[in-house]
């Protein structure tokens, strides 16, 4: 079994690290590059920052903050928000992401994946997948962009195929069902995903507790984990994690 990461997420907005419930309620919770410093030398496998508003407001990333996060790290970088075209993907590329996060010009323009894959390695693609699950359909789940505000009509599952099609190196899979509820990763969302795809899934959305980590790598087969409040509030740290995640036989740095 490859080794499992552990990522910490900042989802940004205004310059700001901010988290909610659901997507919704935001509340501000601080300075993005001393969380970047804080984790990196805590021992976190990578870093997650998303800039959540910028492709509802029709924006570009802001990338002095990209900048700051990037110059307090020596671990790998994932940058998403307000990507538009290949020219974005390079842009945060130089400004020191190490990956580049695709979600709502994925769903409008899926070309871009292709041709970002193609230009700059399927390693620098990672496809991020907000799903809501259908009322309808206990097994089905709904593709959401514009940060979960907007509901597009495609299928998750096949989104995620078609993602890997066309060159997407990851999956950061949000369940936006659990976000920030501390109710457990949606097991169920993953297992499909997972079985479906043969890149790695990232699992986002609901952590609560350690065995919630375990029970995505083990039972919903992911790759790794993302939590943001959590490690935030240093309600669990990464090292208890690792720990934890050691003690019940899953590989880990």
């Amino acid at each position: 079994m490859l080794r499992k990461r552990i990522i910490p997420c900042l989802d940004v907005k205004d310059g700001s690290v901010v988290k909610g419930v659901n997507f919704l309620n935001l509340r501000d919770m601080g300075d993005p590059a001393t969380h970047a410093k804080f984790y990196n030398d805590e021992g976190a496998d990578e870093l997650v920052i998303l800039d959540i508003t910028a492709s509802r407001e029709a924006r570009k990333t802001l990338l002095h903050v990209v900048e700051r996060v990037a110059d307090n790290l020596f671990i790998p970088l994932t940058v998403g928000g307000g990507v538009r075209t290949t020219d974005d993907v390079r842009t945060l590329l130089n400004a020191g992401a190490d990956r580049v996060s695709l979600n709502t010009a994925a769903v409008h323009n899926p070309v871009i994946i292709s041709e970002s894959a193609d230009r700059f390695g399927t390693q620098c693609v990672v496809v991020a997948i907000d799903a809501r699950r259908r009322a309808a359909n206990a097994g089905a789940w709904d593709v959401y962009i514009y940060g979960g505000h907007e509901k597009t009509g495609r299928d998750a599952v096949q989104w995620a195929r078609e993602s890997e099609e066309r060159g997407a190196g990851e999956i950061l899979l949000t369940s936006m069902d659990r976000d920030g509820t501390h109710e457990g990763y949606d097991i169920e969302l993953l297992k499909v995903i997972t079985s479906e795809v043969s890149i790695p899934v990232i699992a986002s959305g609901g952590a609560g507790r350690l065995e919630h980590f375990a029970d995505a790598l083990l039972e919903g087969g992911a790759d790794a984990v993302l939590a943001a409040s959590l490690f935030h509030t240093r309600t669990l740290t990464i090292r208890q994690l690792r720990e934890f995640l050691n003690s019940k036989g899953v590989p880990v740095r």
